[in-house]
């Protein structure tokens, strides 16, 4: 920490246009992702392949990302953030492309699976965020950007739905690809880097401070935090339920519920809307929570668990001719589970420091894919078995009811991890204040 770093403070345009940035990142990037869920009959019937071929697919690519994490996250924290996020905005166009010319299953499966290069590439967007935005506007920030994802997923279906019958599959892969190419372009000429801790309230006003560096020593501390041991249980419990539904809901619908593609988008649609409109909310709520207990976040995520996985259970089992009641059930669930995605990434921030953020949630997300990289194959072996609703269900609700009680193991222990971390920053800032009188 002995290099000194100019503390430019961005104006609120520049920051919100960066936001822009990375909303556009992330949505092009979720619909190119998310694409091969509506696209899984076509491709399916093209090659003649089981549900659980289809489901190797995606596990494949599920598998690349969760080995990259950490390297990743390393990179972001040793290099310059935007850059890296310009060079997986050009890999993510580059291997869909590779899966857009694949004629047999098993070139598809290998170059679907280097799609999971760029997947893992997050975590140095929502580290360089955190210095952009201080603690209390962090929740609503990244609820705000995950509002990408489900919408990505509704663009993505709607390309699938409408273009991709006249078109092909193939070529909604080469449009998809080419808007990766371009997004990496504009990151790497519009998005400048920010000196790590910037916006630590510690740290409000100084026009210089240290320029905080990669350490194993506090990344081992972060490691040894027991709200993080928490975080990442519930991690890796938390991303199955995400993934079944991604990948498998939209043929659920149609090949046990007897929905055509009109009736499907009609359903499926407003569920998204509000599954985005829930991210936001979470990410509110949960700034809302923090600024009056610092169990705040946690407190929200929790309450976003238990009641997504109620709801998503009497949807299931909701008779198939009960459109009306099956719908309201699949709106309520959309609204409740994704409360603690913005509010996970904000809890990372609150209690390690700038310089290994991007570090340790690339190993939240590695242990969180390390599990849940298996779930759509383990969901299409027990749909081969019994069916897509046994399977949907039950990996569902199981994996929420484990997440409800690793939460109530981080409220324990989350007071106790931010006081640690605002004592650091503040040691920090009275010492680099000391060195430059």
């Amino acid at each position: 920490m002995s290099e000194i770093a100019m503390m430019h403070t961005p104006r609120s345009g520049y920051r919100w246009f960066v936001i822009a940035v990375f909303f556009c990142f992330m949505l092009l990037h979720q619909a190119d992702k998310l694409l091969i869920g509506p696209l899984t009959p076509a491709i399916m019937d093209e090659f003649g392949i089981t549900m659980t071929q289809m489901g190797a697919v995606t596990t494949g690519a599920l598998v690349v990302a969760s080995i990259l994490y950490p390297i990743w996250g390393y990179l972001y924290d040793r290099f310059a953030r935007a850059r890296l996020l310009a060079l997986a905005s050009f890999i993510w166009g580059a291997t869909t492309w590779l899966s857009a010319i694949a004629r047999t299953y098993p070139t598809f499966l290998a170059a679907r699976a280097s799609t999971g290069i760029d997947d893992s590439s997050y975590p140095g967007m929502y580290a360089l965020v955190a210095d952009y935005f201080g603690p209390n506007l962090r929740g609503k920030v990244y609820g705000l950007l995950q509002l990408a994802q489900p919408i990505g997923y509704l663009i993505g279906m709607v390309l699938a739905l409408m273009l991709a019958p006249q078109i092909g599959w193939r070529t909604i892969f080469f449009f998809t690809g080419g808007l990766g190419i371009v997004v990496a372009l504009v990151i790497l000429l519009g998005v400048r880097e920010m000196p790590r801790g910037k916006a630590e309230p510690e740290f409000e006003g100084m026009t210089e401070m240290a320029r905080f560096r990669f350490s194993w020593a506090e990344m081992r501390a972060v490691l040894g935090k027991r709200t993080m041991w928490f975080v990442f249980l519930q991690g890796f419990a938390g991303v199955f339920p995400w993934n079944v539904i991604t990948y498998w809901f939209f043929t659920y619908l149609a090949r046990e519920r007897g929905y055509d593609e009109s009736s499907i988008l009609l359903t499926v649609a407003p569920v998204i809307l509000i599954l985005a409109s829930g991210s936001f909310i979470g990410g509110v709520l949960g700034d809302w929570a923090f600024k009056r207990t610092t169990r705040g976040r946690i407190i929200v995520s929790s309450i976003g668990v238990l009641m997504g996985a109620i709801f998503l259970y009497l949807a299931m089992q909701t008779p198939v001719e009960a459109r009306t009641t099956f719908f309201v059930l699949m709106c309520l669930t959309a609204l409740f589970m994704p409360l603690s995605s913005p509010n996970v990434i904000a809890t990372v921030y609150d209690v390690t420091v700038p310089e290994v953020r991007s570090t340790a949630q690339a190993v939240e997300y590695f242990i969180e894919n390390s599990g849940a990289a298996l779930a759509p194959l383990l969901a299409g072996i027990i749909a081969d078995m019994y069916n897509l609703q046994t399977a949907i269900t039950w990996i569902c609700v199981t994996a929420w009811a484990l997440c409800f009680m690793f939460y109530l193991g981080a409220l324990r222990y989350i007071e106790r991890d931010h006081h640690a971390l605002r004592d650091e920053m503040g040691r920090r800032a009275a010492s680099f204040r000391q060195t430059m009188a």
